[in-house]
């Protein structure tokens, strides 16, 4: 695995560090008044969750890890595990829910999904950006309230609750965005 120094880390970048494996949420550089730039990071472990700061100066280097992409199909669920496929070699493989986090009521049947690998152990799953949702409840279409820039609550099939335009009414389907659970579109 490739070293890196400390202030080349970005945010998304996944190291070594302490006897886990982290990511990188949020890099600030700093320069101070007196003695020498670091980078202050804040970390996230990917197997358990836990988040560290930490200061890493130019001459601390630190093991930058590549993950192994596969995109797999994911089939069912049983008792809070999802069962997923490989779509190439056809070999099932069992993860905990709660690796998709708040993402989870977007994942539907045949969905294909990204999984991420560090040898054999699946680190993190990740949905398509964009998901075609149908709008469940959501307030009548009222004529002529399209002038301002206003957006109305709905509930989606899955049962999260995002923010519409007033032109959108109930039973319509809708693209929403898997990371930031926004309105993106009429499907």
């Amino acid at each position: 695995m490739p070293k890196i120094s400390g202030n080349e880390i970005r945010r998304g970048n996944i190291i070594e560090h302490n006897g886990g494996l982290w990511v990188a949420v949020k890099t600030d550089h700093v320069k101070p008044g007196k003695g020498g730039a670091f980078a202050q990071v804040e970390l996230k472990n990917l197997r358990n969750g836990s988040k560290l700061n930490e200061r890493f100066r130019s001459a601390d280097k630190v093991e930058r890890v590549r993950l192994e992409q596969k995109d797999q199909q994911f089939l069912y669920e049983t008792d809070g595990m999802f069962t997923f496929m490989d779509t190439e070699s056809f070999e099932q493989i069992e993860l905990p829910a709660d690796l998709l986090g708040e993402a989870r009521p977007f994942l539907q049947d045949g969905m294909t999904v990204t999984i991420e690998y560090y040898g054999e152990e699946a680190l993190n799953v990740t949905l398509p950006e964009k998901v075609t949702c149908t709008i469940a409840e959501t307030e009548p279409v009222v004529k002529g309230q399209t002038a301002a820039n206003s957006y109305k609550p709905a509930v989606l099939d899955n049962g999260v609750r995002v923010m519409v335009p007033p032109f959108v009414g109930e039973g319509e389907a809708i693209v929403v965005n898997t990371e930031t659970f926004e309105y993106v579109e009429r499907a």
